[in-house]
């Protein structure tokens, strides 16, 4: 079973990323419930090694990219988010570490495994992958748009996923590169 979430969870991943067409150094959010992956109600049953196997996936595959993940906590943290420091350039860390039942077992997981984590408030990242409903919103960057992808679950979580692109701003639409952003 665990093997599989993996593999689910690099497929999306490379997805998202190709849709999102996402570039080195950008970042994608992730809030993931393990209970949701396992076919339980979110919040109801953290699972460490589900966590494990799914983020093993998405690391994997955004490592590959060049790509900083951020992992969202759950709500008993605020939904902070976990980070690499050298993503977290002039952002207001926060005093938090997370646990599998206060923070998430994703969220515990990028904890125990990114090099140097720190935890922050909030992100603005360029794309989102919402794993089981956790409500990734609050940390993308405006405009989100979601992105429909064939692969659309991990385990028997429901997945939701979301890149950005720039606010049009005034009567006349602008004409941009997508390098841009």
């Amino acid at each position: 079973m665990f093997e599989e979430l993996t593999q689910q969870a690099k497929a999306v991943t490379s997805e998202l990323c190709d849709k999102a067409k996402l570039k080195e150094g950008q970042i994608l959010v992730v809030g993931c419930s393990t209970s949701e992956v396992c076919g339980d109600r979110i919040g109801s049953n953290s699972n460490l090694d589900a966590a494990k196997a799914v983020f093993a996936g998405i690391y994997e595959e955004t490592q590959k990219r060049g790509i900083y993940l951020a992992a969202q906590c759950c709500e008993h943290l605020n939904r902070a988010i976990v980070i690499e420091t050298d993503a977290a350039k002039g952002m207001d860390i926060v005093n938090a570490v997370p646990q599998p039942k206060a923070g998430g077992s994703f969220a515990t997981t990028a904890w125990n495994t990114f090099e140097h984590p720190v935890t922050l408030e909030e992100v603005r990242a360029d794309a989102g992958l919402d794993i089981g409903d956790t409500l990734i919103g609050m940390h993308l960057k405006k405009v989100a748009v979601p992105v429909r992808l064939d692969n659309h679950t991990i385990g028997r979580a429901h997945i939701c996923a979301a890149r950005v692109r720039p606010k049009f701003i005034g009567g006349v639409r602008a004409q941009y590169d997508e390098s841009m952003i």
